[in-house]
């Protein structure tokens, strides 16, 4: 894999790009293939004005990236921040792409997002916001062209407003808009927990593969957002060792293990500061417990975590990564090299993105399964996943990213041969 500078290490679209070249270089892929697919096909940037509660006009700058659409309509998050910029929303929208190829299901990849600070709006300027954002898009989304989702710093609520601008332009309602919605206007049952539970299916087929068993595993969370608060507190409910909690303001360490419903507990009582302050176990620093001993760290908040500055250090036998992009391209050679078996995100994820296809399947049936059936159809899609993607690492002796991109773009790939080009 070609080097890049810290800078370019960094930059998500950067990584990806670097990931998707040497993987398609493995597959000895069609030079024009290769161009069509390390493009995004389309790239949306709209200015939001906002009246705030306080009489002033505010312009917020919003994004929506659509990478493909070869397998399916477009699907992906929306994410609100200060640090969205386009770069990081096209790095989001390809791995979109590659994650829905490697659960092999049919939707192509894309990513919205809008530079803003939620925590320093309110729930009516949030309103406004999101239905203008909505509004300036109503050309490009909708269930058989790209169906949007909550991201960080969005939500079910989020979803609602989305849905109901949507389905007010229409002049009907359309729910399988977007997924990730309440579940009394058409979300689904299990969605919420998807992305955690499909990182514990994940550490459990990686238990099976190294004949280890769930009551002796130490593991490390970082995040405690809903993929890292679920993932912790379904693990914990199956018998993991949770040891520690790194959160972005402190973190938590306990060597017997954290109560973890004693800590959702804390949290939600605690809201302003979140997990610091909880007594069941001592105070961590945060980049500290990224390095801490254990079997399982799961890196399940923002992009580039693990980096070139800390990867050497990291002393867990497995990661498996709930975020999208938390390990640097760079990190992943040292990881490869000190034999740390690396669940990709691309796949460790795709619990989140399984659960909003089968959300949009069931607004567009208008039959809704029992949270039972989510959550064995999860497990069914999962579990051949990760034994897809062990099977083209061995194969093709590479690890176990490489061998999800190189399994998501010959999928991909394939289709755009059969479908052909349209001139």
């Amino acid at each position: 894999m070609k080097t890049l500078t810290l800078e370019q290490e960094l930059n998500p679209w950067e990584a990806q790009a670097a990931r998707f070249d040497f993987a398609a270089q493995k597959l000895n892929l069609d030079e024009g293939l290769w161009k069509i697919l390390r493009y995004p096909a389309r790239e949306i940037i709209v200015h939001i004005p906002v009246s705030m509660d306080d009489g002033r006009l505010e312009v917020f700058t919003g994004f929506r990236v659509q990478h493909s659409i070869a397998r399916g309509p477009a699907k992906g998050g929306v994410r609100y921040s200060p640090d969205v910029n386009l770069d990081e929303v096209r790095a989001l929208a390809s791995w979109m792409t590659w994650k829905c190829a490697v659960v092999n299901i049919p939707f192509g990849g894309a990513k919205g997002g809008i530079i803003c600070d939620p925590k320093k709006l309110t729930l009516g300027e949030l309103e406004k916001l999101t239905r203008r954002y909505t509004a300036e898009l109503i050309e490009f989304i909708g269930p058989e062209k790209d169906v949007p989702a909550p991201d960080m710093g969005t939500n079910e609520q989020t979803m609602a407003w989305m849905m109901d601008t949507f389905s007010m332009h229409m002049r009907q309602t359309v729910t399988a808009v977007v997924t990730g919605k309440p579940i009394n206007i058409g979300g689904s049952r299990g969605r919420r927990e998807a992305t955690g539970r499909g990182v514990m299916i994940n550490c459990d087929e990686a238990l099976r593969k190294f004949g280890m068993d769930r009551e002796r595993t130490k593991v490390i969370v970082q995040g405690f957002g809903n993929v890292g608060s679920n993932a912790a507190k379904l693990m914990s409910d199956a018998g993991y060792k949770i040891i520690g909690i790194a959160e972005y303001n402190g973190g938590l360490y306990n060597a017997k293990g954290i109560d973890i419903d004693a800590l959702l507990e804390f949290r939600d009582r605690n809201n302003k500061n979140g997990i610091v302050g909880f007594t069941g176990a001592e105070a961590a620093d945060p980049k500290e417990l990224m390095i801490t001993e254990c079997d399982i760290l799961i890196p399940a908040a923002t992009e580039n975590v693990i980096t070139s500055q800390n990867a050497a250090n990291i002393k867990a036998k497995i990661i498996c990564e709930g975020a999208n992009g938390p390990t640097t391209a760079a990190a992943d050679d040292i990881l490869a090299d000190k034999k740390v078996f690396v669940i990709p995100d691309i796949l460790a994820n795709a619990g989140g993105v399984t659960a909003s296809y089968f959300e949009w399947v069931q607004d567009r049936q208008g039959y809704f399964w029992k949270e039972s059936a989510v959550n064995e159809q999860l497990e069914f899609i999962l579990k051949e996943s990760f034994e897809d993607v062990v099977h083209f690492s061995e194969t093709h002796n590479v690890n176990n990213r490489i061998a999800a991109y190189m399994l998501a773009i010959s999928r991909v790939a394939h289709t755009i041969k059969l479908r052909g080009i349209y001139a």
